[in-house]
């Protein structure tokens, strides 16, 4: 099972749009630099669809447009994105940056969905959703710099659950609809037969 992911600016020529901006690889457990790619030996890939089935969507959009982008006003009111705010991670703008990309870097999970849109840096996403009740983390590169759109339904809900957190009912139900998802279709069979 994928545990962590980081993403990282690839440009490749493979047939999803997506994989030009976005790869995603099984992480080493070094202690080295969190910035660095930590690939295992031999590198092992994670593509789009393997994501998509833990429920990491992601989408490709026009950054340098993001005010005016009519894909992105689509998947706001899709999915009922109400908040919108920008933030900048670096050292230059973000209090106590040592010790919060520290904090993001531990593998959490979020009881909402947690929605970022990198609009600059070497890291820039576009756009990604990651479920609520899934674990992930996140960092940055050794350029220590991005900008990002945070989206939410409602008021924004900030705590993270760092691992583990398997009680949490976000959790369950993450784990029913994605970790589990071909036991309840058997299930669902077995009972219409």
């Amino acid at each position: 099972m994928l545990s962590g992911y980081v993403g990282s600016v690839a440009y490749t020529t493979r047939n999803d749009p997506r994989e030009e901006v976005i790869q995603a690889w099984y992480m080493d457990d070094s202690d080295e630099d969190q910035r660095l790619p930590h690939h295992r030996e031999p590198k092992e890939f994670v593509s789009l669809n393997q994501l998509s089935e833990l429920g990491v969507l992601s989408w490709k959009l026009d950054a340098d447009n993001y005010e005016t982008d009519a894909e992105l006003k689509k998947i706001r009111e899709d999915r009922g994105y109400s908040y919108v705010d920008l933030i900048e991670v670096c050292p230059e703008k973000l209090p106590n940056y040592e010790e919060k990309i520290k904090n993001f870097f531990e593998e959490h999970l979020h009881t909402d969905e947690e929605i970022r849109y990198c609009l600059a840096g070497s890291e820039r996403w576009n756009h990604r959703l990651t479920l609520s009740g899934i674990y992930h983390r996140f960092t940055l590169d050794s350029d220590n710099y991005i900008k990002a759109m945070r989206l939410f339904v409602g008021d924004p809900v900030w705590t993270p659950f760092n691992r583990p957190h398997d009680h949490l009912p976000a959790r369950k139900e993450y784990v029913q609809a994605f970790v589990n998802k071909d036991d309840s279709a058997r299930a669902v069979d077995a009972a219409a037969a």
